[in-house]
Parts: C-alpha cells; sequence; structure tokens
C-alpha cells in the first residue's frame, strides 16, 4: 500500500478546515426573536458601527398591524425586548432600516391610517434605546408602498417607494439632509406609464444614490436602473438590466468599498424561478452579462445582499424544498466573478420566508427571517461568526 507523508496529511486537514469555514459551517443555530400570540412577519435588519444588530418587523399582536423592533448589542449574542414604535388607527406594514454612520437608526413603512397606503418614518439617535415621534413623508391621492431607506457617508437619508394610481404605478424618491430631521420635496424617478414595484435603494462610500426596481415591459417584467452622483439632488436616465421572456421581479442592490454595484433578482415561471446576478465595475456606466445563482426546481426568490468590509458579497433566499419553503445562502469572495455553493440555513416543520441579511463591521453575518413552525408566524434569527 502506497503510503502517504504527514505532510501530506497535514495539508488535507488545512483545506478542510478552510474549505468548511468558508462555505459557512460555523453557523450559529438559530435563535427565536419572538413569541406573539399573532402574526410577526417580514422583518428588516441592520447593523451599526460597533456590535449592535437593529431588527424590525410588523405584527397585529395588538389588533392590527403595527411596527416592531429589538436590538441587540452584543453581535447578536442576547437581545433586548420588542419595542413597540407605532400606535395607529390603522395597520403599519414591511419596514425598512438602515443605520448612519453615527449610528443612528432610520425605519420607514407604509400605514394606511389616512384612508389610503402612505409612507412613514421615525428614528433612534441613540442606537435604538428612544424613539422619535413618526414623520409622514407622503400626501399621496393613491396607495405608496413598500418604502427601502438607505444612508450615505455624509448621514443624508434616502427613501425611495411606489406609488399606485389609477392609471399605473411610479417610483419615487425622497431624502433627508440632516440625519432625518426635515425632509425635502418627493422627486418622481419613473415615467413608465405601466406596473411598476419594489424598488431597491444603496448608496456608496461617496454621494452616489443607486435604484433598482422591476417594471412590466410589453410582455413581462423586466429589472431597471438609475443613479444619482450628487446625492440625490439630480438623477441619470434610467437603464435597463435584463430582457428576458419570462418575469424578472425582486431586485436588490448593493454597493461595494470599490463603488462596484452588484444586483441581484429572481427570474422564471411561476414554480421555475432561480436566482440571478449582475454587475457594474464603473458605477453603473456599464453592466456585465448576467450570472444564474440557482438551479432549483421549484421557486427560489424573495432575495436580499449584503456587502462586507473586505467586499465579499452575500445574498440569502427562500427556496420551496420537497417540503417547505427554507431558507438558503451563497458567498462571493471575489465581488461576484464567482460564487460558492448554496448553503441551506434552515431546516423547519414549516414555512421559513422573507430573510434578509445584513454584515457588521466585524464580517459576521447576520440572517433574520419568518417562520410558521410555532403554529403562528414568528422572527428567527441566526449568525456566522
Amino acid at each position: 500500500m502506497r503510503k502517504i507523508s504527514l505532510s501530506f496529511l497535514c495539508l488535507v486537514v488545512l483545506v478542510c478546515f478552510f474549505s468548511s469555514h468558508i462555505s459557512g459551517q460555523t453557523w450559529s443555530a438559530l435563535e427565536r426573536l419572538t413569541w406573539s400570540t399573532s402574526e410577526s412577519q417580514v422583518p428588516a435588519i441592520a447593523t451599526d458601527s460597533g456590535s449592535g444588530i437593529h431588527a424590525v418587523w410588523f405584527d397585529e399582536i395588538s389588533g392590527n398591524y403595527e411596527i416592531y423592533y429589538k436590538r441587540s448589542s452584543n453581535s447578536g449574542t442576547s437581545w433586548s425586548a420588542n419595542t413597540r414604535l407605532t400606535w395607529n388607527t390603522g395597520d403599519s406594514f414591511v419596514p425598512s432600516i438602515t443605520v448612519d454612520s453615527s449610528n443612528r437608526v432610520h425605519v420607514a413603512w407604509y400605514d394606511n391610517s389616512p384612508g389610503n397606503n402612505e409612507i412613514f418614518y421615525k428614528r433612534s439617535t441613540d442606537g435604538g434605546a428612544t424613539w422619535s415621534a413618526l414623520q409622514r413623508l407622503t400626501w399621496n391621492s393613491g396607495d405608496s408602498d413598500l418604502p427601502s431607506i438607505a444612508t450615505d457617508i455624509s448621514n443624508r437619508v434616502h427613501v425611495a417607494w411606489y406609488e399606485r394610481n389609477s392609471l399605473d404605478n411610479e417610483i419615487f424618491y425622497k431624502r433627508s439632509t440632516d440625519g432625518g430631521v426635515t425632509w425635502l420635496g418627493t422627486t418622481r424617478l419613473t415615467w413608465s406609464g405601466g406596473l411598476t414595484f419594489t424598488p431597491s435603494i444603496a448608496t456608496d462610500s461617496g454621494k452616489v444614490v443607486h435604484v433598482v426596481w422591476h417594471h412590466y415591459a410589453s410582455t413581462d417584467f423586466e429589472i431597471y436602473y438609475k443613479r444619482s452622483t450628487d446625492g440625490g439632488a439630480t438623477w441619470s436616465g434610467i437603464t435597463r438590466l435584463t430582457w428576458n421572456t419570462g418575469d424578472s421581479i425582486g431586485a436588490s442592490v448593493a454597493v461595494d468599498s470599490n463603488k462596484r454595484i452588484h444586483v441581484a433578482w429572481d427570474y422564471g415561471a411561476p414554480g421555475l424561478r432561480n436566482v440571478y446576478y449582475k454587475r457594474s465595475t464603473d458605477g453603473g456606466y456599464s453592466w456585465s452579462g448576467i450570472t444564474r445563482l440557482t438551479w432549483s426546481s421549484g421557486d427560489s426568490h424573495r432575495l436580499n445582499l449584503a456587502i462586507d468590509t473586505i467586499n465579499r458579497i452575500h445574498i440569502v433566499w427562500e427556496y420551496n424544498t420537497p417540503s417547505n419553503y427554507e431558507i438558503f445562502y451563497k458567498l462571493s469572495d471575489n465581488s461576484g466573478v464567482s460564487w460558492s455553493g448554496a448553503q441551506r440555513l434552515t431546516w423547519n416543520s414549516g414555512a421559513s420566508e422573507h430573510p434578509d441579511i445584513a454584515a457588521d463591521p466585524n464580517n459576521d453575518i447576520h440572517v433574520i427571517w419568518q417562520d410558521n413552525s410555532p403554529g403562528n408566524t414568528e422572527i428567527f434569527y441566526k449568525n456566522r461568526k
């Protein structure tokens, strides 16, 4: 029998160790963050410049849907009690969260208390301990839905959403140049004359703001992009990112420290949707070809992106395995040139859905989602350190 050298065995052990570490086998056990008697849904997560993690979601425990918040001050080891952020006559839905460089926490959502859906906002200037009064950001005749919020290096706050009226849906935008104290007027970003949905917004390390969304282009939905190079004061024309024979929807955008723009979305027929990706290395002027990230026999969708401090790209999505929806994860450690294999993060008896992801300054990865395994929908969390 051929002898195997000690040095070769050591090499194998090292390769196995680093492969398992890179592939994400150091994920924590899942942690349940809510114990509600009703439905806790569609969480969002953000990290600050220290070890703080901030989570929001909506829940109907009070009799109507309200926005709730909780935080961890030690990178997810333990969590605060829930904080209720809204007390409205109507329902508050689908919050979006971001944290600026001064560790102020900003949250936007939509609420139907005025009689139609409008965008509302509030902030915390002490890391989530206390919160400002809510501010109403829109006064529209139609519904304003699904805001996406981001902050930039100058602590400007940027919000994009879509507005529905009797004729079509369009993307709108608003910003604050004083950290959320006051807000400038509303800017309309699209004149599509059709169905336009779900903007995602991100900023780079300067003052460039990037927005992606999906729009019905004659026969199907496609992904579109727009940017502002002056902090949201003026905007470029629209760039179409996909030309497909099926629907491309649910885009997420993130920008790394080298100002490369990363966009992912899901595409395909219902029951056969998969995750796709493309990037721009020149600030949005030109774009790469499309990279397919999943080959699933069901639906892989509802994805979100995050980028860590060393420009690794992290993506989570939900996939309906043969039994139910579970959360999956993938990594690129070379700015989107290639990707790891998919990792399954959940094995639950119910459906795990609506994942969100964030990276902290230590490059720990934090994932949050909803799951109905307890008999009602609750919020769950896990991390990779």
